[in-house]
């Protein structure tokens, strides 16, 4: 067991909530809730004539009044799907900008991979002229034959 799989006694983090990794491992995880579910539970709650069955109802599902509250606003605005919600954060990027992204950092690499060996091409010519220079000032006394 690594550290990261061990429960965090200070977050309470048992893995099942956050997974332990990454920028926001010590946040836990928000929840969300299905459009059955919460349609369930406000006929369920409706359906109860006291405010401790209420309550009891609440404390088993872990829900506060505001969620109740907030789900009856959004079923009565728009019917069933508005208890649907809109999923959280930003939205995910298409296939076409996952490529695009892909194609640029290739395109970065292959350009500065392409830099590296024009200089080193460079570099080769000049030492290539140079070690002629030396070649042939060590025979100026005798010609080189062809």
């Amino acid at each position: 067991m690594t550290l990261a799989d061990m429960p965090s006694p200070a977050t309470g983090n048992d893995g099942a909530v956050a997974s332990g990794k990454g920028s926001r491992a010590g946040q836990p995880k928000r929840r969300t809730f299905s459009a059955a579910y919460k349609a369930r539970i406000l006929r369920e709650y409706d359906a109860l004539e006291t405010g401790h069955e209420r309550g009891a109802l609440l404390r088993r599902e872990g829900l506060y009044s505001s969620h109740i509250a907030d789900w009856r606003k959004s079923r009565d605005a728009g019917a069933v799907s508005g208890l649907d919600g809109k999923p959280a954060g930003r939205p995910g990027r298409s296939a076409a900008e996952v490529e695009n992204e892909r194609l640029r950092k290739e395109n970065e690499r292959l350009t500065a991979e392409l830099a590296r060996t024009k200089a080193a091409l460079e570099v080769a010519g000049k030492a290539h002229a140079l070690l002629e220079l030396l070649s042939e000032s060590a025979d100026s006394g005798v010609k080189r034959q062809k």
